[in-house]
C-alpha cells in the first residue's frame, strides 16, 4: 500500500451509483492546496469538467470528488445542478466553499445521477477521514480498469503520489482520463502549471487506447506545501516519473489488452512531427492487430507513417523500422531473426522504432494491442 503525502487523506464508499462496489472518492487536503489541472477539449464535456475549469482556475483547492459508473454527460441542466450540490456536500462535509471543490466524473453518458443516494451518503459525511491510502483512493474510481494504477516518486524532503483511472475511450487531448497527483512540496500555482503540462505532454498526452477522446478527461495536481520547498529539477524529475509510470499502467491494462506497445520515433524535423508519427502508429488498428497476432508485419508500420500525408519531407528512402532491436526496414530480417521476434512480439511489452532520418525531434507513444476482449467489453457496456 501507498501513502499518500503529508496533508492529504481519503473518503471511499459506495453511495449506490455502482451495484456493490465503491463508487465514490474524496481526496481531502487539510489547508488549501495549490492545484493546477488539465482537462479534456471534446465539445461534448459533462459538467464535472465545466464545474472543476472554473474552481481550479483559482489556484488552489481543497478537495477531489470523484463519482464512478456514471459520467454526467449530456444530462442539461439537471446534470449540471447536481453536479453543483456533489461540491456543495463535500464542501461542507469539509468545511470548505464549493468553488474549492474539485469534480470528476466517469462512466455510462446520458444518465443523470441517483441523487437521493448520493445525497443521503454525502450529507452524512464529515471529517477527519482516517484513511491514506493511495491504493484505496484508485480502486473506488475504477471502471473496466482491472486493477488500481498508483505511483510514487521522491523529491528531495517532498513526495508526489498519484493514482489513476481509464482503459478505455483514451486518446488524450490536453489531459487524459483521471488522474489525480498529490504533492507535499511547498510550489507556486504558477510554476506548478508549467511543470505539469510539461510533464503531461511527455506522457498522458503520449497515450492512446483506441483513439477516443473522453468527454471526461481530467488531470489534476494539489500540493500541500507541508514539506516545504524543493528543487525545482528534482520535483520536475519526480512528477515525470510518477506521471510516466502511470501512464504505462493505463496503457498496459487497456481493455482487452495483452501486450503494451512503446513507439519511439526518432530524428524527426522536430518533435511535434514525432508525435504525429509515433500516434499514426500506436492509433493503427492495422498494427495493434499484428502485434496481437505475434505478426512481424513490418508494412503495416510503414503504411501508418505514410499516412502522415502532411509531412511532406518525409522521405521512404530515410526511414529505418525496427521491432526491439531487430532492424525490419530497409534492411529485412532473415528467418532466423523472424523466429525470434515472434517469441519477441509475445511478451508483454513490445517497441517499435521509427529512424525518420530528418532531424532532432523525438517522441515516444504508449498504447496497446487490440483484442477481441476489447470488442466485447464495448459491445455489452450498457447492457
Amino acid at each position: 500500500m501507498t501513502d499518500l503525502p503529508q496533508g492529504f487523506t481519503v473518503h471511499v464508499a459506495n453511495m449506490g451509483v455502482k451495484d456493490d462496489t465503491n463508487d465514490v472518492m474524496v481526496l481531502n487536503c487539510e489547508t488549501p492546496a495549490t492545484a493546477v489541472g488539465v482537462f479534456t477539449r471534446s465539445r461534448f464535456v459533462g459538467p464535472s469538467v465545466t464545474i472543476s475549469r472554473h474552481n481550479i482556475s483559482s489556484g488552489t483547492a481543497r478537495a477531489v470528488v470523484v463519482v464512478s459508473k456514471n459520467a454526467n454527460v449530456a444530462t442539461g441542466a439537471t446534470g449540471h445542478a447536481n453536479a453543483t450540490e456533489i461540491t456543495q456536500l463535500v464542501g461542507a462535509a469539509i468545511n470548505a466553499d464549493p468553488s474549492e471543490v474539485i469534480i470528476g466524473s466517469t462512466g455510462v453518458i446520458g444518465v443523470q445521477y441517483p441523487m437521493e443516494r448520493i445525497r443521503s451518503h454525502l450529507t452524512t459525511l464529515h471529517t477527519p477521514f482516517q484513511e491514506r491510502s493511495a491504493d484505496v483512493a484508485a480502486s473506488a474510481i475504477m471502471t473496466t480498469d482491472t486493477y488500481p494504477k498508483v505511483a510514487s516518486a521522491s523529491a528531495g524532503p517532498a513526495t508526489v503520489v498519484g493514482f489513476a483511472k481509464g482503459v478505455g475511450m483514451i486518446e488524450p487531448d490536453m489531459a487524459t482520463m483521471i488522474a489525480v497527483i498529490t504533492t507535499d512540496a511547498h510550489i507556486s500555482a504558477h510554476e506548478l502549471d508549467r511543470t505539469f503540462r510539461r510533464v503531461v505532454d511527455r506522457t498522458f498526452n503520449a497515450l492512446s487506447i483506441d483513439t477516443d477522446t473522453s468527454t471526461s478527461d481530467m488531470a489534476v495536481v494539489l500540493a500541500s506545501g507541508i514539506a516545504g520547498p524543493t528543487d525545482e529539477t528534482q520535483f520536475e524529475a519526480a512528477l515525470l516519473d510518477v506521471c510516466l509510470n502511470l501512464t504505462r499502467q493505463l496503457a498496459a491494462d487497456g481493455e482487452g489488452a495483452e501486450t503494451l506497445i512503446v513507439v519511439n520515433v526518432t530524428r524527426a524535423r522536430d518533435d511535434d512531427q514525432a508525435r504525429r508519427v509515433a500516434k499514426a502508429i500506436v492509433n493503427s488498428p492495422l498494427v495493434k492487430t499484428a502485434i496481437h497476432g505475434r505478426d512481424p508485419n513490418w508494412g503495416r508500420v510503414a503504411m501508418a507513417i505514410g499516412k502522415c500525408h502532411d509531412d511532406t519531407d518525409i522521405n521512404q528512402e530515410e526511414v529505418t523500422i525496427c521491432f526491439g532491436h531487430q532492424e525490419m526496414y530497409p534492411t529485412p530480417a532473415t528467418s532466423p531473426a523472424l523466429l525470434e521476434l515472434e517469441t519477441y512480439l509475445a511478451s508483454d511489452e513490445v517497441h517499435i522504432g521509427v529512424d525518420l532520418g530528418l532531424a532532432e525531434g523525438t517522441f515516444t507513444a504508449y498504447g496497446c494491442d487490440l483484442t477481441d476482449g476489447y470488442v466485447r467489453i464495448n459491445a455489452d457496456y450498457t447492457t
